[in-house]
């Protein structure tokens, strides 16, 4: 059963320092939502390098492979999780855009 949380600004940079760890070699989907912008896909399934919270510019960082992605100001961050599994947050941003960012396990195709 999939578990919703809504994540308080307080734990932010050690969960995302935690989390980032146990991510490595996940792949990433970001797909931003805006009343401006519509539905728009930022990344499809890169291989992750880690996610971070600077408190001093106030921003989440999703590094993944050829994309830095910026979320500046974010005002809401909310995690779905199965169990200890991380499956995807959803991060509202300053200007009340949704940024979901959904995290997959590479599939592993047996050998030919």
């Amino acid at each position: 059963m999939t578990t919703t949380t809504r994540l308080d600004r307080s734990v932010w940079q050690p969960y995302f320092d935690h989390v980032s760890k146990l991510l490595l070699g996940k792949r990433v989907e970001i797909e931003v939502d805006s009343l401006q912008l519509g539905s728009q896909l930022a990344a499809e399934w890169l291989p992750l390098f880690g996610v971070t919270y600077d408190k001093k510019d106030d921003l989440i960082a999703i590094m993944a492979e050829g994309l830095d992605h910026m979320i500046r100001q974010p005002r809401d961050v909310f995690i779905d999780a199965v169990g200890s599994e991380l499956l995807s947050m959803e991060v509202i941003d300053g200007d009340g855009a949704s940024q979901i960012i959904k995290f997959k396990t590479p599939l592993l195709l047996p050998a030919a």
